[in-house]
């Protein structure tokens, strides 16, 4: 099967609809706002103005539009295969750029205020070059817009799940003793989970999980519970560079921590400082003062030392 994108102007994807409009189908998916159904092939137009073609007739529909650069199940990712990328965690098979991979990754572990977010996607190998022409690369090369527009897209085309930890929950599991460790290793299983669940009975031949615990410690952190995740797991530090099922997953988990940030920003009337610099006290102070300490305590991960700071900026101020 053939996925082919093409990027195309407001005028153009008018065109689009217009053409397709008696093959018209319904599509409830993030981003999507338009999408047709061929006997070979179907077409798919998105908010971000991205055109996707897929089937058979791929090739011949998307050159109705524009210049065709077909990508196959065969062909092989966009990585540099010359770049030496020194990571620390298992070693990968070889070719693992090019293989169907479940990834998961995080975000928010290191920001006072706001969740912590994990995200899981399987990308299969046929549909890699198509989420590398979705501008999927390492999130660190990424600004939160860009992430904010693609995101919609790696929803519409690839299995996964996002689960976001609000901090009243956090908070609760923290105060019984759970380290960030912990509540992170079980994220990830949790959201590992829901997407095996999702492509049975289709499995993806690794699981790669963008490492922050060793694995004995990680399955230490998740020993109890109910179903865990262990076949075909590898671990790796820096696993949005080796795969772009982890990097798909980390656009994902930045996405779901922004929306997050965004809502809670508009709670206290601020847009809220990400990380936990001296920036970051002397808001939680503002919002102390202002909106007291539970309203801080809602929108923050209370155990950090921020908290503290913030209070004696507080006291100051009486």
């Amino acid at each position: 099967m053939s996925n082919i994108v093409l990027l195309l102007s407001t005028d153009q994807q008018n065109k689009v609809k217009s053409y397709y409009a008696s093959s018209a189908v319904e599509r409830k998916a993030p981003g999507v706002i338009f999408a047709a159904k061929l006997p070979d092939t179907a077409i798919t137009v998105y908010k971000s103005g991205k055109v996707m073609f897929q089937g058979s007739g791929a090739t011949r529909e998307a050159s109705r539009w524009g210049e065709v650069k077909e990508t196959s199940s065969n062909s092989s990712t966009a990585t540099d295969s010359n770049k030496i990328i020194k990571t620390k965690g298992d070693i990968l098979p070889e070719k693992f750029a090019t293989l169907s991979v479940l990834g998961s990754d995080e975000t928010g572990t290191g920001d006072y205020f706001g969740p912590i977010t994990v995200a899981a996607v399987y990308v299969p190998k046929e549909k890699i070059e198509l989420i590398y022409e979705l501008g999927v690369k390492d999130s660190k090369m990424l600004t939160d817009q860009i992430m904010l527009k693609i995101a919609p897209d790696i929803m519409a085309v690839c299995p996964h799940s996002i689960l976001t930890l609000r901090n009243d929950k956090y908070n609760a599991i923290q105060a019984k003793g759970y380290s960030q460790g912990k509540i992170k290793a079980m994220l990830h299983n949790q959201a590992l989970k829901h997407v095996l669940t999702k492509i049975e009975p289709e499995t993806p031949e690794y699981i790669l999980i963008d490492q922050f615990a060793e694995r004995n410690i990680y399955y230490n952190h998740i020993k109890n519970e109910k179903a865990i995740v262990r076949e075909n797991v590898l671990f790796s530090t820096k696993a949005e560079q080796l795969h772009v099922a982890v990097a798909a997953a980390s656009i994902l988990a930045r996405y779901a921590f922004l929306k997050e940030m965004d809502k809670l920003s508009k709670t206290v009337g601020m847009n809220l400082q990400k990380g936990a610099s001296g920036k970051v006290d002397e808001m939680a102070a503002r919002i102390w003062l202002k909106h007291g300490e539970e309203t801080l305590k809602s929108i923050s991960k209370w155990h950090f030392a921020n908290t503290e700071k913030a209070r004696k900026l507080v006291n100051k101020s009486k």
